[in-house]
């Protein structure tokens, strides 16, 4: 196969490739990491490659599959996000500076191993995974395979712009506030944000006081189910610990005739925020083809509250000045910087932020009393521009992010899933999505009826032009 007819395949495509002997990991590997080296100066993906130590654990790789060995991701080239430790490099989560190198892989990156993937570097995400953009000083702008001017959303955007690029067959990503599932809406990836505990943040017992965890992005439902279920288990360290499942399995599973509650309401922000008509209207279009699809889809407000939002800012400030003292010498922007103090003036505010999440567990879980599944908007705008937030202060980054971005961050103070699914483009071309939303522990639901979708509207077929070749020619 051609470096070119290897980057074509996803997750599951490319697996199977493996294990058929139709393609060596060595072939798989080197056009992945080739197909990087390319993109690099235009996407601008990645913090760190890794050709010399992939290459030598793909050659491995092909050995155990020559014995006739087999596991989930044997040999497969895949990406993780530079806020996740894998033995050998330095964890910098966006930031600058010279920080040592990890001595063991995370959780979740062991996982991915024993399921025999091949890690071929780390992907960019701004300074603490603080926006939903993917820039900072010390890499610059990662852009979006879809239109060179627009940001891919953060902070899990380096990682899906490898994948939509098809630099990659997947990648691994983590949300905190909705940074799966606005870079996977806005470059027309699938992203799962999994239930809190489902994928160890292990060596931290949680992350970001409960707010962020480890999840997927690709470009099918069955790729991101797939790459789930190998990083998923717990570490015996982990607070979080959810009922064992699978997901693939759901691949393909009739769900059911669903009541699905169209919510178009913003939560609760203290900035000024409004749905654009365009991405209002592909959210409209994805809750027809549900009905289509057999499913009763009812617009019904979720009823967010005051408090849910009163909850999530001391958990998230009081995580990024966690994380900042986690890394010594770390050179970042001002606001970085204010976010930090920010955490230090609301610690105080903890311990009352975490009792009240069984309140909003039955406050906001009221929804479904009457309804499966909630189908809201990803984001409320298109992709911004990339340089939309460069070299502004605080205040106006803050009002800049949430009215791109109000609609996620919910899901991450209950812990609950939440499927990012592509829901169409503009009409200039612009990724926008929709998210599926359900309680507890109901990903093989949300897995379900997303692949139902996607084998109505085939939004994986849709590619972008790759630009990026063509300015490295």
């Amino acid at each position: 196969m051609t470096t070119a007819s290897v980057g074509e395949l996803g997750l599951v495509e490319l697996a199977q490739a493996l294990a058929d002997g139709t393609v060596s990991s060595v072939q798989a590997t080197a056009a992945a990491l080739d197909r990087i080296d390319a993109s690099q100066p235009g996407l601008n993906a990645f913090r760190i490659v890794r050709r010399e130590q992939a290459l030598a654990e793909a050659a491995e790789a092909d050995r155990k599959l020559a014995a006739g060995e087999r596991a989930p991701l044997l040999g497969v080239p895949l990406a993780i996000k530079d806020d996740t430790d894998l033995a050998g490099t330095p964890t910098a989560f966006g930031c600058g500076g010279d920080f040592p190198v990890k001595t063991e892989d995370a959780e979740s990156v062991r996982r991915l191993r024993a399921a025999g993937a091949v890690i071929v570097g780390k992907t960019n995400t701004c300074e603490l995974g603080q926006l939903p953009f993917t820039s900072a000083s010390a890499f610059g702008h990662t852009r979006n395979p879809w239109s060179a001017n627009h940001t891919p959303g953060g902070s899990s955007g380096g990682s899906s712009a490898a994948v939509a690029a098809g630099l990659v067959p997947a990648a691994l990503g983590s949300d905190g506030a909705g940074s799966v599932r606005i870079p996977s809406a806005w470059t027309n990836l699938v992203g799962i944000k999994p239930q809190r505990g489902r994928i160890s943040t292990w060596p931290l017992p949680e992350a970001f006081y409960g707010l962020t965890v480890n999840g997927p992005l690709a470009r099918t439902v069955a790729d991101a189910a797939l790459l789930l279920d190998a990083a998923a288990g717990p570490h015996p360290g982990d607070l979080h610990t959810p009922p064992a499942l699978t997901v693939s399995d759901a691949v393909g599973r009739d769900p059911g005739r669903l009541r699905i509650a169209l919510s178009l309401r913003i939560p609760f922000t203290a900035t000024k925020t409004a749905l654009d008509r365009e991405v209002e209207a592909r959210v409209h279009a994805t809750a027809a083809t549900l009905r289509r699809l057999g499913h009763e889809v009812t617009i019904a407000d979720v009823h967010y509250g005051v408090l849910s939002g009163a909850t999530f800012l001391p958990r998230s400030m009081v995580g990024i000045r966690e994380a900042l003292n986690r890394l010594p010498g770390a050179q970042v922007d001002p606001r970085t910087r204010h976010n930090a103090l920010t955490g230090r003036i609301l610690s105080p505010l903890l311990f009352a932020a975490r009792q009240a999440e069984p309140l909003l567990h039955r406050q906001i879980g009221g929804i479904f009393k009457n309804f499966d599944v909630v189908l809201a908007p990803t984001t409320a705008t298109p992709p911004p521009d990339v340089h939309s937030i460069d070299g502004i202060g605080s205040w106006a980054t803050d009002a800049l992010i949430t009215a791109a971005c109000p609609y996620t961050w919910p899901w991450n103070v209950l812990g609950w899933p939440a499927v990012n699914v592509p829901a169409g483009f503009t009409a200039t071309g612009l990724p926008v999505g929709a998210q599926l939303m359900g309680p507890a522990n109901s990903e093989p639901l949300l897995v379900s009826l997303a692949a139902q979708l996607e084998s109505e509207l085939q939004w994986h077929k849709q590619r972008p032009v790759a630009w990026w070749e063509q300015a490295t020619a």
